[in-house]
Parts: structure tokens; C-alpha cells; sequence
């Protein structure tokens, strides 16, 4: 048996921010055909008093493992509040970090949930016919050609 961190079974048992969002601004899908995971996470946008669009709430529906469910659930907690900004410059690392490990078979639950968000907020960008910065447009390409390939 895989041994899982206090706070990985916490996060399991009793996910943060999980369902479904009505009247979400944007959602990011993502999936890994070799271990089953599928994440959809969802996001609403609003303004902090800066004037900076930031991530007022998000959700997440994820069909996995143990370490995906714990890992979406950790992401949502992280990046609440954020601007897309931090948001999209967010280290996926930091969700391994806070959940105080994963076994290193389960570390690709994490770079999924950090995929799902960056999903969530290009198509954010996209509906709202906003400027994509280049590595986010190139992550969702190499998303989008990992998906072709997996059917």
C-alpha cells in the first residue's frame, strides 16, 4: 500500500471546494488515459481593489485516484484569490509541498491539477477575446496535441 500523508487523506476524505460551479466564467478539462484521472475545474473571475482580475472562486470535479482528488483539492485552496497572474505563474511543486508529499508515481495528479487550471484560465482569455501569453498558448497546445494523440 502507498503510503499517503496526513494531509493528503484529509484533503481525500473531505475535498475543498468540490462540485460543480453554476455561472462559472471558464472551465479547464484535462485527462491522463494511462492512470484514468480526469479533472474539471472551474473557475469565476472578479476584481480585487487593485482593479485586477482574480480568481473569486473555484471548483473542481475530479474522476482519480486518492492523489488527484487531494491534489485539485489542495490547487483550489492555493490559487482562491489569486490574480490569473500568480495564478498562472503557480508552481505545482507548491501543491506536493502543502499536501507534505506524494508518493513519486503519484506526482503527475499534481502537474494535472496545475494543467486543469491553466485550461480553466486560457479559456477564460479565449471567451473574453484577452491577450494569451505565449507559454500559456504553448501549454495548451502541447494539452491539446496530448489529446489527439491519446484517441
Amino acid at each position: 500500500m502507498i503510503p499517503y500523508s496526513k494531509k493528503v487523506l484529509q484533503h481525500f476524505n473531505k475535498p475543498h471546494n468540490y462540485g460543480k460551479m453554476k455561472n462559472h466564467d471558464a472551465v479547464g478539462e484535462v485527462g491522463n488515459l494511462v492512470c484514468g484521472d480526469v479533472m474539471k475545474l472551474y473557475i469565476k473571475v472578479g476584481k480585487n481593489a487593485k482593479k485586477q482580475e482574480i480568481i473569486k472562486d473555484i471548483k473542481f470535479e475530479t474522476y482519480g485516484c486518492l492523489s488527484a482528488i487531494a491534489s485539485s483539492s489542495m490547487l483550489t485552496d492555493l490559487v482562491k484569490g489569486k490574480t490569473l497572474e500568480q495564478a498562472m505563474n503557480f508552481d505545482r511543486q507548491e501543491i506536493v509541498q502543502e499536501l507534505g508529499g506524494l508518493p513519486a508515481i503519484k506526482i503527475h495528479c499534481s502537474v494535472l491539477a496545475g494543467d486543469a487550471l491553466l485550461e480553466a484560465i486560457y479559456d477564460y482569455l479565449s471567451k473574453n477575446k484577452k491577450p494569451i501569453p505565449e507559454k500559456l498558448a504553448k501549454r495548451h497546445q502541447q494539452l491539446q496535441k496530448d489529446k489527439v494523440s491519446a484517441n
